[in-house]
């Protein structure tokens, strides 16, 4: 299959704790670059995240965050350090004794003192793996979408390289015909300078014309290249650069075959290869 480089997804993870939700989206790189914004309380966890995109990804610039929001009621029950709150106490009361000032202690400044109250801290094993789960199930979306754009490019793709093979079929179905027209241009402008055609000086004559604008080669190796492109797409997986360095090859010809060009309809013809070459290349640029 072929895999876009440029795709989204969201996933929200929900559970006694509270809740999350990931989102990762993409767009085309040479090599895999990953980016996180994670909470400060998971900030643990990149190192794990970066090397489960690395096993699956192979290219593209990839952004990563978290959304995390605890679950307050979870938090809500109290603990009384008992034993704090008695040293507080005492600690108050002696002080009072020392300065002569004795009055009722306020329970809520004492509630105050650090330690005294206390909440139950939430299970980060417990949180971490419903995080983990759900970034890998976000990570399973977004390179489905991947997928499903890879799919749509491969067509595109697809469809230019049967235009490139049409246009090298009309090419070679028109030399026959370009190579008489040069005959009898040639054979009109000796009669026209008024020189005695030797036939064997015309027969050199489109010899020479006809090594020049032989573009035969170059048809064969378009049809090679629109092979090998074929095969890439078949094989798929992370073909990227080797398509793009077929681009390279297809750009070649193309313009060999132009520079060789000795009628219109060739001309014509290199530059609809053109056209579609490069049509294909900006889709290949988002293609791992």
């Amino acid at each position: 299959m072929i895999y876009s480089m440029t795709a989204y997804s969201r996933k929200e993870v929900k559970g006694d704790w509270g809740s999350a939700v990931w989102e990762i989206r993409s767009v085309n790189q040479r090599y895999l670059e990953t980016y996180f914004r994670l909470p400060e309380q998971f900030r643990g966890l990149e190192p794990v995240l970066r090397e489960r995109f690395r096993q699956r990804l192979a290219r593209g610039k990839v952004e990563c965050s978290l959304r995390f929001e605890a679950n307050q009621a979870a938090q809500s029950d109290l603990i009384i350090n008992e034993a704090l709150a008695e040293q507080v106490i005492k600690a108050a009361n002696q002080i009072m004794h020392m300065t002569g000032e004795l009055s009722r202690i306020n329970p809520f400044q004492v509630m105050q003192w650090p330690g005294v109250m206390e909440t139950p801290e939430q299970d980060m094993d417990v949180i971490n793996k419903a995080l983990l789960d759900g970034f890998d199930s976000a990570v399973t979306e977004f390179i489905e979408t991947r997928g499903r754009e890879g799919a749509n490019m491969k067509e595109l793709i697809e469809q230019r390289l049967t235009a490139i093979s049409e246009e090298v079929v009309k090419v070679r179905a028109r030399m026959p015909e370009i190579i008489d027209w040069q005959r009898e241009r040639l054979v009109t402008k000796f009669e026209e300078a008024k020189v005695e055609m030797d036939p064997t000086r015309i027969e050199q004559e489109m010899i020479l014309l006809a090594q020049k604008s032989d573009v035969a080669e170059e048809l064969d190796r378009l049809d090679s290249h629109v092979k090998e492109a074929h095969n890439i797409l078949k094989k798929g997986g992370a073909c990227g650069r080797r398509l793009d360095f077929m681009m390279q090859e297809f750009n070649r010809e193309s313009n060999t075959l132009a520079s060789k060009s000795i009628s219109t309809d060739i001309t014509a013809s290199g530059v609809e290869l053109k056209v579609l070459i490069e049509q294909m290349r900006e889709q290949i640029q988002n293609i791992e």
